[in-house]
């Protein structure tokens, strides 16, 4: 795929994303997860728990680390949508987690970074 934009150059990470998480022995539910309160990349099982992941891809030698632009208004955003499909599936005692995965695209193999547990649940309000 050549990379065009910025879209396309997100495609290319959450496609990187899953490959990456499959080796890992997540399996993928569902991708791009999307209501009215917010989107989820990837929502996968890891094990017994219930992973909802935002992926990140940027080109190598850019300044800014993509893990800066999941702040806490998108940590809202996620964790929104990410009740959403707890209470549309019925999910009951079950373990959840907000990971995120960033991949760096340049020449050669992308870097991709997984961090567990990266935020806590926020609160709804506001």
């Amino acid at each position: 795929m050549k990379i065009r934009s910025t879209k396309d150059i997100g495609a290319l990470g959450e496609d990187i994303a899953v490959r990456h998480l499959k080796k890992l022995k997540y399996k993928i539910i569902a991708r791009n997860y999307l209501t009215k309160r917010g989107e989820v990349d990837i929502i996968a099982k890891d094990g017994d728990t219930i992973a909802f992941i935002e992926v990140k891809s940027r080109k190598s030698g850019t300044k800014v680390n993509p893990l800066y632009s999941v702040n806490i208004r998108k940590q809202k955003q996620i964790c929104k949508a990410a009740q959403d499909y707890i209470v549309r599936k019925k999910i009951k005692d079950t373990m959840f987690r907000f990971d995120v995965l960033t991949v760096m695209h340049g020449g050669g193999e992308p870097e991709i970074l997984l961090i567990r547990d990266a935020f806590e649940f926020r609160g709804l309000d506001g």
